[in-house]
């Protein structure tokens, strides 16, 4: 490991403990990560866990599904045509400029 570090890398260095006494840095080994889930369950068990997980969830009402459709399309479109109006006036100059 270079020994060139800046003040910000030693500080950081420093907190995270990877310096000797000597405010030299030193390689660690990687701690090893043990699993610390519980253990594995079939696809039955999961399929129900993932339903009863999907009942907590607060789903939207129709009205309001529909009216942030209706708000997503009408920005979609109004971003369409400024993108293409925009190409449309690139096109033209870019057209002008080289003499299609």
């Amino acid at each position: 490991m270079s020994t060139d570090l800046n003040r910000e890398q030693k500080r950081a260095l420093k907190r995270m403990g990877a310096l000797d006494d000597k405010g030299n840095p030193v390689r660690t080994q990687p701690q090893s990560r043990e699993r610390g889930g519980s253990e594995r369950v079939g696809p039955g068990q999961y399929m129900r866990e993932v339903g009863d997980e999907m009942k907590k969830v607060a789903w939207p009402k129709w009205p309001e599904v529909r009216r942030y459709s209706i708000i997503v399309l009408a920005t979609v479109l109004v971003f369409t045509a400024y993108i293409g109006a925009l190409d449309a006036v690139f096109g033209f100059f870019s057209g002008w400029l080289y003499k299609e």
